[in-house]
């Protein structure tokens, strides 16, 4: 499993903030180019994203999922991009104080041709990606009324 941390100087409150706006997903999501709808009950266990991936005209329309949600603490999704296959991702915060906030983002590739490239290779990859994702995260967090 690819995991990355880091920590952000801004409180979790407006870290989860960033994370229950589906809106806001291709702003700190790595490949995710366009959202086309969110559904209502975001970030609610089953509700979906509707989103499209990669680089236009090649572009894929897809969905990311809630699979489990501690509203401030924890969001887990299904994100898909088939034909490419679909990942479980994992953002947990930690509050560390009143203006700093543990980020961690775990991913491992679930189905499709991305289970065939070698673990190792594969973590490093999403580790490069996700190390990005936090930091456009973080920006979009930094940069949110307090």
């Amino acid at each position: 499993m690819a995991e990355v941390e880091a920590i952000v100087h801004v409180p979790a409150d407006r870290v989860w903030a960033v994370l229950s706006d589906g809106w806001l997903y291709s702003g700190w999501v790595v490949g995710a180019t366009h959202i086309r709808e969110v559904d209502s009950g975001w970030p609610g266990v089953g509700s979906k994203i509707h989103h499209s991936v990669g680089s236009w005209p090649l572009t894929i329309e897809d969905t990311t999922e809630v699979t489990e949600v501690e509203p401030g603490r924890v969001l887990q999704l299904l994100a898909r991009a088939w034909p490419a296959g679909d990942a479980v991702v994992r953002v947990e915060l930690t509050a560390l104080g009143p203006d700093r906030t543990r980020v961690v983002m775990k991913e491992q590739a679930r189905s499709g041709p991305g289970k065939l490239v070698p673990q190792p290779l594969r973590d490093l990859l999403l580790v490069r990606r996700n190390r990005e994702s936090l930091a456009r995260l973080t920006a979009l967090a930094t940069g949110r009324e307090g």
